[in-house]
């Protein structure tokens, strides 16, 4: 019987996150090591740190919120690709994998190399390129997944990536974790937090 992969990461204080947002810092609000009758966790942190979705809304302005994501885009069959260029994904690589239309696409990269998730932040991560994202577009996947932080560089493509993608209604999933993960088919399930009306969540996401 095939077992399911955990993909995600772990969240936990001071852990690695785009350096312009909110750190991560989770702390026991009640403490039974400290007499309270139970113990009490309290979050704050990004809506995008570690393993987390995008709403439409985080780049389109009048783009769908992320409570509103249908099950469909982030449940059912996936492909996980390998990308082997080490600066971004482009289109002639992508191109050999012949994407189509409706699919969910998953992007193992050089990211997985490492656990970047216990590291600082890398200024070079592999991310998608502009030129990429829009022949994702042309091909009409539903949904994309990467192994970093953003799909869009942070050096370079960050802001017009995402544009690309959530513009075309392409859902988007970063901070995944592929390290133990082989390219191939699998079954993907990804379920964001649902918060009203939100531009991102925590996600938790897993392959078989």
């Amino acid at each position: 019987m095939n077992k399911w992969i955990d993909i995600s990461v772990p969240l936990h204080t001071g852990m690695v996150h785009w350096p312009t947002d909110p750190s991560v810092n989770i702390e026991r609000f009640a403490d039974m090591n400290q007499g309270a009758v139970c113990n009490v966790s309290k979050l704050d942190m990004c809506a995008h740190a570690g393993t987390h979705m995008d709403g439409l809304n985080h780049f389109i302005k009048d783009g769908a919120p992320l409570d509103t994501v249908p099950f469909d885009a982030v449940i059912g069959p996936c492909r996980v690709i390998e990308i082997k260029d080490d600066d971004s994904a482009k289109p002639a690589e992508l191109q050999k994998h012949k994407l189509r239309k409706g699919e969910r696409i998953l992007l193992k990269t050089q990211n997985s190399k490492r656990e970047w998730w216990n590291e600082d932040f890398d200024v070079k991560f592999v991310h998608i390129s502009k030129a990429a994202a829009q022949h994702m577009v042309d091909c009409g996947i539903r949904t994309i997944g990467i192994d970093y932080l953003s799909v869009g560089g942070f050096q370079r493509d960050g802001v017009e990536c995402h544009q690309v993608l959530l513009g075309a209604g392409i859902w988007i999933i970063e901070g995944l974790n592929f390290t133990r993960v082989k390219p191939g088919k699998y079954n993907l399930i990804c379920l964001p937090v649902k918060i009203r009306d939100s531009d991102g969540a925590p996600a938790r996401a897993v392959l078989k």
